[in-house]
């Protein structure tokens, strides 16, 4: 097959919108991708033009996309791009699209902590739960103090 896959490195710019189709979930977004360029005679990163593109995941990859994507935190998308030119009110529009494979999280800006999605997420992504306080703290219990020092333990093992 002859398809021009593409990788995009950007921002949601929309929150995912979610539909359960008759061919299975769906899910889009919008993303923004600006190019970046150093700017010598300034002396700093300077923004370049910002493409958007409209995402499409199907399947589980759009339930997960919903439960875990919000407006402006920055992805990589990877799937095959569809460049579409329509007449409307007498004036031509071109859109691009991207036909999502995968979509994850750019660690280049943060972390992530990746969660199998068990039956009961799939069946209901657009109900909200609430996210876990992963933040500890500095005195925390006995337990929770014995489980950071095994961890330094185990990675100065490992060094």
């Amino acid at each position: 097959m002859n398809e021009t896959m593409v990788c995009a490195v950007g921002r949601v710019a929309t929150q995912p919108v979610y539909r359960e189709m008759a061919s299975g979930p769906s899910a889009r977004f919008r993303l923004a991708v600006t190019a970046r360029y150093w700017d010598r005679e300034k002396n700093t990163w300077t923004d370049g033009h910002t493409n958007f593109f409209t995402v499409w995941a199907n399947r589980q990859l759009a339930t997960n996309t919903a439960a875990s994507l919000t407006v402006g935190e920055p992805v990589i998308v990877q799937g095959r791009l569809k460049v579409r030119t329509d007449v409307r009110e007498g004036q031509s529009w071109t859109s691009a699209d991207i036909d999502a494979v995968a979509i994850g999280h750019d660690l280049a800006w943060g972390t992530a902590a990746f969660r199998r999605a068990g039956k009961t997420e799939a069946a209901a992504p657009s109900q909200a739960q609430p996210e876990p306080n992963w933040e500890t703290s500095q005195e925390g219990s006995e337990e929770e103090a014995a489980a950071r020092a095994q961890s330094r333990s185990a990675t100065a093992v490992l060094t």
